[in-house]
């Protein structure tokens, strides 16, 4: 099916016809497709330590593109700085902050020590949640995430329905070398927390170094059953937005 006949709103059928026709690693044309034919489509980014390759390329393809950042208001304070001076480089026009409901944070989180006991529950009032409603009037968001960062992730597709969405995943083959190389190249800044040993980087609380040769994002909940946030796995299943 020739992606000019493609329909939307989504269905699997979409996700495999992109799928075999794009080349694993041609994240720009991906993310061309997305942004100028698939409907309303939202970059979220984390403005974490690979942000910035995803961050780059849709910049150059359109500034005014919506890019959704989650403030948690457990951030590190180098990621709101870097999130601010990437976004200021790059031109980034159509930024959207999204925080989570006063409401739940009352109702849920009201001395902000629920990752202490909960981290799911965390997670989902000041990430799950907010993306949901954030995500409400788009027909499909782009993803950073990526086969090498194990887990859940090893069997990533470059497009997946969830819900009545569709979700672009432009960096799913690359590995970290190519993502590396990608912003030596382009001499692109690299998130301050980089050089203290981060390989991936959340909220404060749940995040810690990662050690040579562990996973990527070893240091997301460390010592705990947990290597997702919510957004897109629930016990291995797709979220509900």
């Amino acid at each position: 099916m020739p992606l000019e006949a493609l329909a939307y709103p989504m269905s699997t059928d979409i996700a495999r016809s992109i799928n075999a026709s794009f080349a694993p690693k041609d994240a720009p044309g991906l993310l061309e497709h997305a942004l100028t034919q698939a409907g309303h489509i939202a970059l979220v980014s984390s403005f974490g330590t690979e942000s910035i390759v995803l961050l780059d390329m849709v910049a150059a393809i359109d500034r005014d593109a919506p890019v959704l950042f989650l403030e948690t208001g457990m951030l590190f304070a180098e990621t709101l700085a870097y999130q601010q001076d990437v976004a200021r480089q790059l031109g980034l026009t159509n930024l959207q902050v999204v925080r989570p409901s006063p409401e739940d944070l009352k109702a849920r989180d009201p001395f902000g020590r629920l990752h202490m006991a909960d981290t799911d529950g965390c997670c989902d009032i000041r990430k799950v949640l907010p993306l949901e409603r954030a995500l409400a009037p788009f027909d499909g968001w782009i993803t950073g995430r990526k086969r090498v960062h194990g887990g859940q992730r090893e069997a990533l597709d470059l497009a997946e329905v969830e819900g009545d969405r569709l979700k672009f995943n432009p960096l799913a083959h690359w590995s970290g070398d190519e993502v590396r190389a990608y912003i030596a190249e382009k001499d692109l800044p690299r998130h301050p927390l980089v050089t203290q040993g981060y390989a991936s980087v959340g909220c404060a609380p749940c995040t810690s170094p990662t050690k040579a040769g562990e996973d990527p994002r070893a240091g997301r909940w460390r010592g705990q059953d947990k290597d997702e946030c919510g957004i897109h796995f629930i016990d291995g299943k797709a979220v509900r937005i």
